[in-house]
């Protein structure tokens, strides 16, 4: 397991009871993001029913609830075991049938072509390397399957505000050579983001085509339980992204 992996891990495990009090969001809807956009909206997953889906980085397996609801037989994945438990115990308050893997994203243990859709809502594709996250969902995928990931972009990243621990309106640090972000004193996550270029070359240096790219805009008096995302600065610039991608 690499560095970043294992801060994350000892992370999630240590933070999951405090996340999920904080922001588990409602079973209702099937939602993107932190402004819990819904999917009925944005359409970006269409007919999951009779396929094969893997949650990339599952948290308490929510969207997995909603997939397999919806049909699709479903494998939700995380390292974390913390936030494991809280899915075990969704999916027995719900009655829905998901297998659990608790597994690194970089290194699946699963058979390759096992999946028509890998998704993930903020999940692995966030604090994975991209470069070992996209080959490893290719390798995973069938021919004609899909990578379908929220994000969040850029710009937040680049327009953070350290002493005020908030998103700003001046970009503070380069956007070319961006790759892994953390708070410097080993508290939080380790975050991984690319340029928009270098996504697409990773895209298809891996076998994938790009379908769409949708920028997420924080709606009208929207409100959410994360306090780094700012709705009034979502407005303007967009601070999460969903990927569209199919594998050739």
């Amino acid at each position: 397991m690499a560095d970043h992996e294992r801060r994350n891990r000892e992370f999630w495990d240590a933070d999951a009871d405090d996340y999920q009090a904080a922001h588990a969001p409602r079973l209702d809807d099937a939602t993107w993001g932190v402004w819990l956009l819904p999917e009925s909206e944005l359409g970006v997953l269409g007919d999951v029913d009779g396929l094969d889906v893997l949650e990339y980085g599952c948290g308490d397996a929510r969207w997995s609830v909603h997939l397999a609801r919806d049909g699709a037989r479903v494998v939700a994945l995380d390292q974390s075991r913390g936030q494991l438990r809280h899915a075990r115990a969704l999916l027995d308050a719900t009655g829905v049938d998901v297998r659990l893997v608790c597994a690194s994203a970089e290194t699946v243990p699963l058979a390759a072509a096992s999946f028509d859709l890998v998704m993930c809502d903020h999940g692995a594709m966030s604090f994975c390397d991209p470069e070992r996250t996209v080959p490893e969902a290719a390798r995973l995928l069938r021919a004609g399957g899909r990578l379908v990931f929220s994000h969040t972009t850029p710009w937040p990243y680049l327009a953070w505000n350290f002493e005020r621990e908030r998103v700003g309106h001046r970009l503070r640090r380069s956007y070319f050579g961006m790759r892994q972000f953390d708070d410097g004193a080993g508290q939080g996550t380790v975050d991984f983001q690319l340029p928009y270029g270098e996504w697409i070359r990773c895209f298809r240096r891996h076998g994938f085509t790009v379908d769409d790219l949708v920028e997420l805009r924080a709606p009208k008096h929207a409100t959410t339980s994360y306090d780094d995302f700012d709705a009034r600065w979502a407005r303007r610039w967009p601070a999460e992204q969903i990927w569209v991608t199919r594998k050739e």
